[in-house]
């Protein structure tokens, strides 16, 4: 980071595989600790997991026909312009195919994804 600011193209990031289907992530380093902001494209057999440490701000961006977030096993119907705030312990995966703005707060961290 220079100059107290960084800006990313999250377009130019490559997509990597994740629980919920494939992401992009921006911010993501050992220089950032508070926040990251994830673009996430939502797969029909995503899995329901959960988090000791993150807590997570979802924003549904777009829905391929009806979406729901299943939330400690709770289906709960979402829209484009949806947003949850899911604490940690909260098990929870999106349902049914949708973009979404994921932003973990701290900084997302690959270690703090847990699976029943």
């Amino acid at each position: 980071m220079i100059g107290g600011y960084q800006i990313v193209h999250i377009d130019e990031i490559e997509p990597v595989a994740c629980p919920c289907g494939s992401t992009r992530r921006a911010f993501v380093g050992p220089d950032t600790k508070v926040a990251t902001l994830h673009v996430v494209d939502i797969a029909e057999d995503a899995r329901a997991h959960y988090h000791k440490r993150l807590t997570e701000i979802y924003y549904i961006l777009e829905t391929e026909g009806p979406g729901y977030m299943e939330l400690n096993g709770e289906l709960v119907p979402v829209r484009p312009g949806s947003t949850i705030l899911i604490r940690p312990g909260t098990r929870h995966r999106a349902v049914g195919r949708m973009r979404l703005i994921n932003v973990p707060i701290p900084a997302f961290d690959p270690e703090d994804e847990w699976f029943d």
